[in-house]
């Protein structure tokens, strides 16, 4: 193990982990109103709309990332539709994390009971004050696990944006592995970036799922 090399390379990591943290945040932010959006357009079963977004769950979550990625780049270029490398990162993660996070909302709201919404509706709740005051709190309760995993997906999946030569940390570990043949370092170090980046995450993600559940909401 040449440690001289992996403390020289640190910087490199760094600044991919950024690219990495970058890209995961704006996905991740677009998926979730993605989804939510999907998720509400399926559950009031609204006309025409909610076949659409079901073919778009369908299509994004049967589909490969990469090659979501390959079309938004190349394909639409051959269209005289060009995107820069950072924005099909960035569509691409929203377009795939956008169908899970879809299905993880409605999950949550199916979950809240009829006799529920029917009580609301009886005490003279309306629709927007029985969304707010009883169905979204115990769905975001109910939707929290899948949500958090979906997310840790979605910066997981990140590392596959290196096809589009964005330098990213998968990037940046193949670029030192072709230049220096430092596999076992290049590769020990990319591990050890992404424990670094998700380990809190996780534990952040599993702590806010113990205080919801706390307050009631869950199991």
């Amino acid at each position: 193990m040449d440690f001289d090399f992996i403390v020289k390379s640190i910087p490199l990591y760094v600044k991919a982990a950024e690219v990495t943290l970058e890209l995961s945040f704006w996905g991740i932010l677009l998926s979730l109103i993605i989804g939510f959006i999907c998720s509400l357009v399926i559950y009031y079963k609204v006309k025409l709309l909610a076949q659409v977004v079901q073919i778009y769950i369908e299509l994004s979550r049967n589909t490969p990332l990469l090659i979501q990625l390959f079309f938004l780049y190349y394909g639409f270029a051959k269209i005289g539709i060009k995107f820069e490398a950072y924005s099909c990162a960035i569509f691409g993660l929203a377009f795939l994390g956008g169908s899970y996070m879809a299905e993880a909302f409605r999950s949550g709201l199916e979950a809240v009971s009829k006799i529920q919404i029917e009580t609301g509706l009886s005490v003279g709740l309306n629709r927007w004050q029985l969304m707010r005051y009883i169905i979204l709190p115990q769905a975001f309760s109910v939707a929290i696990p899948a949500i958090g995993a979906n997310a840790i997906f979605l910066l997981k999946e990140t590392s596959v944006v290196s096809a589009i030569a964005l330098a990213d940390l998968m990037f940046v570990a193949k670029d030192l592995i072709g230049m220096y043949y430092k596999t076992t370092e290049a590769l020990t170090m990319l591990v050890v970036a992404y424990l670094i980046i998700l380990l809190p995450i996780s534990l952040l993600l599993t702590f806010i799922e113990r205080k919801v559940r706390h307050a009631g909401f869950g199991n």
